[in-house]
């Protein structure tokens, strides 16, 4: 039993590729999946209204950016990562871990337990806190 056991994830990436994958991942980690989120209003409908416990965003979803979902799970002391292209996790203040894409199973799942893991010590991610999943494959 993993610590990601029944935890609902929601994914929020305008790439339907990447959007499957992190299915795929959290299927086999028994994480239950929230949407995705191919654009950024249906994002926030199901940041407000879901019940999360983290959330994976992609930084530019369209033409747009996460930063309104990334206030959304803030405000209401919800754990996400930023998954991006981009090395500069200060892009998206408040995440918890950074997913540099291309990524690999273990990287989301190292990532998202860290997430969890800091916002379940008794605090909520703190906005300096960028963890780079890049590591030995």
């Amino acid at each position: 039993m993993s610590a990601l056991d029944g935890k609902r994830i929601l994914i929020v990436d305008d790439e339907p590729l990447i959007a499957i994958l992190l299915e795929d991942i959290f299927a086999d980690l028994s994480c239950a999946i929230v949407g995705p989120a191919f654009d950024i209003p249906e994002a926030e409908r199901l940041a407000r209204s879901e019940t999360i416990d983290a959330a994976i965003l992609d930084l530019n979803v369209e033409v747009r950016t996460s930063h309104s979902v990334a206030a959304l799970l803030q405000a209401r002391r919800l754990p996400f990562v930023l998954a991006s292209g981009y090395d500069d996790g200060s892009l998206l203040p408040g995440a918890g871990g950074m997913l540099n894409k291309p990524f690999r199973p273990h990287h989301v799942k190292a990532a998202l337990e860290h997430c969890l893991t800091d916002a379940g010590a008794g605090g909520f991610p703190l906005p300096s806190l960028i963890v780079f999943w890049r590591g030995p494959e």
